[in-house]
């Protein structure tokens, strides 16, 4: 028995976490359901001015069922939902599992090429967008996308009184589209559903173990891939935080800025729905007045943000005048969060409420948290979930565990655990992977465990780096420019930023052909840039493009990003 079957990290549990959950024999659509009946007439979310009940909740997100279930859609179809954070988002999103289809979150920033290869990858058969994504995004992919036939279409602000929609593209403050028709395409407005249609919810039956979700992700290395998540998996992953927090049913307010269309968002998302709290829904997570306001007048319990929105709020000198007496616990995640930048949180919402966490959407994406009011370790991601077991590897063999303190790959064994990557069985295999007998999630982190069981992240995975809260792998770049005719060898690296200490800038490194060094090379940068703009959501873009000479390789021939790391800044 080695050290982390021993399970150092029960020994730092809150007294009433338990050391094991017992999983229902239910789907989340069970949790929704009683969630909704739990107090009807209490807001489910608030949005710009606007709130929509649980009861309204039932009927819309009932309606977009039955109307899915009238065009032929049936339990395991995929529909996608593509848009920022909004009603339509949420409401589609209970539609969607009520009528036992598969939920798939689709980038708003995704370019119309990476659009459509999501698209086809898992074969969507209806899309929710905005009107203005439908004219400048879809209109240039409506040949490619085969098993796509029903469009739901909406504004942003739909939800919105008229006035205040009129005045709203009147004034240009939000994006509209021109929706034209595409044959052989079914297209929908959105409040035509859920207010006009007036369908019957339909009678399916949903099992524990049926797909609730696939989430795109790059995994540790590599192209997106959709990670296969279960009901089991979700409903697993939500009992051990809302025990891990305490939180009681109808209990709260909650406000988020991470998007939906990222698993830690959706999450939640789906957990604050789950539970019968109402959220705050922000649709523009930068524009830190608007979020200020929403948490002074709701008054959230609880906070979910990446360290650089943390500090943007924190920039904003509205946000320190803010009473957070209401506010019990402000989760931070997906990016670093240095312990300066948490004792100035802390020092304006009160002692002991940030909880970094460690999660990654093939385990739904939970698996580390800091207690909610026991000792928390500042620069520790926390310990591990109820039900949930993690070993520290050596990176090489995988198989090797290194002892306490020392560094190696993060893998972890328990029920939120992905059921493996749609239509990738490689992927699967080598992310999945058999360990004594078990199936164990390999993250590709690295990190290392202390003596009381508290997780460390040392670094980040070779090749994944972090933009602003969002992921950025080098291979998709690295792809993209390969494909341009002046590029003899390239690597990503990431930069720091001097203006987010917990985000990178991304940094190509080029070695370009011999015909394109004998041209203009600011020329031939521009050309680059052009082509990863058209290819790659803004954030994957390099921001800082060298030209080599020479790239320096590995003994077996690869790009050696160790030499490129250490110039960094030079």
């Amino acid at each position: 028995m080695t050290v982390y079957d021993t399970k150092p990290w029960l020994q730092s549990y809150d007294p009433w976490v338990e050391h094991e959950i017992t999983i229902p024999d239910e789907t989340y659509v069970d949790l929704l359901e009683r969630a909704i009946n739990h107090d009807p007439d209490r807001d489910a979310f608030h949005f710009l001015g606007s709130t929509c009940s649980y009861r309204d909740l039932d009927r819309f997100s009932g309606s977009f069922a039955g109307y899915l279930a009238s065009r032929g859609c049936v339990p395991g179809d995929v529909v996608g939902v593509n848009l920022p954070n909004t009603p339509q988002y949420l409401i589609a999103l209970a539609g969607i599992l009520r009528a036992g289809c598969v939920a798939s979150g689709v980038s708003p920033l995704l370019t119309p090429k990476e659009m459509a290869n999501q698209i086809n990858d898992t074969s969507v058969k209806c899309l929710v967008t905005l009107d203005a994504i439908f004219e400048n995004r879809v209109q240039k992919i409506r040949n490619d996308i085969p098993s796509l036939k029903i469009f739901i279409v909406t504004n942003i602000i739909d939800f919105l009184p008229l006035h205040k929609r009129f005045l709203g593209k009147l004034l240009k403050k939000v994006p509209v589209g021109k929706v034209e028709p595409i044959a052989g395409k079914e297209i929908v407005p959105f409040m035509d559903v859920i207010r006009n249609y007036g369908a019957s919810r339909p009678k399916v039956r949903i099992d524990p173990q049926d797909t609730c979700l696939i989430q795109y992700t790059g995994g540790t290395t590599g192209l997106p891939k959709g990670a296969v998540l279960t009901h089991r998996n979700l409903v697993a992953n939500i009992l051990q935080a809302t025990q891990w927090f305490d939180l009681k049913v109808g209990g709260g307010v909650a406000c988020s800025g991470f998007p939906f269309f990222h698993q830690a968002g959706l999450y939640l998302g789906l957990t604050t729905m789950a539970m019968s709290y109402t959220q705050c829904l922000i649709p523009d997570p930068r524009n830190t007045d608007h979020v200020c306001r929403e948490i002074s007048q709701y008054r959230p319990f609880i906070m979910l943000h990446v360290p650089s929105l943390y500090q943007m709020l924190m920039d904003n000198p509205a946000f320190a005048k803010i009473d957070f007496s209401s506010c019990e616990i402000c989760i931070s995640g997906a990016a670093p969060f240095s312990k300066e930048a948490i004792t100035a949180l802390e020092a304006i919402v009160g002692a002991g409420k940030v909880v970094e966490i460690l999660g990654m959407t093939e385990a739904s994406p939970v698996i580390t948290m800091n207690p909610c009011k026991g000792k928390k370790k500042i620069g520790s991601v926390g310990l591990p979930l109820q039900s949930t077991r993690i070993k520290v590897v050596d990176v090489e063999t995988g198989t090797v565990e290194v002892p306490v303190g020392e560094v190696g790959e993060l893998i972890v064994h328990g029920p939120q655990v992905m059921k493996g990557y749609h239509g990738k069985p490689e992927e699967t295999a080598n992310t999945l992977r058999e360990y004594q007998k078990e199936t164990w999630l390999y993250t590709g982190d690295v990190v290392r465990m202390d003596e009381d069981g508290y997780v460390f992240i040392a670094d980040r995975s070779k090749d994944m780096l972090i933009v602003g809260g969002y992921k950025v792998f080098s291979r998709e770049v690295e792809d993209v420019l390969s494909q341009h005719a002046a590029v003899q060898l390239c690597a990503i690296i990431g930069m720091p930023d001097p203006k987010r200490p917990d985000s990178q800038i991304v940094k190509a490194v080029i070695q370009l052909t011999a015909p394109a060094m004998e041209k203009d090379l600011e020329s031939i940068k521009k050309e680059l840039l052009d082509h990863c703009r058209e290819n790659l959501t803004p954030y994957k873009v390099p921001k800082v493009m060298e030209i080599t000479d020479a790239m320096p390789l590995t003994a077996v021939g690869k790009v050696d990003k160790k030499v490129l790391r250490a110039g960094v800044g030079h």
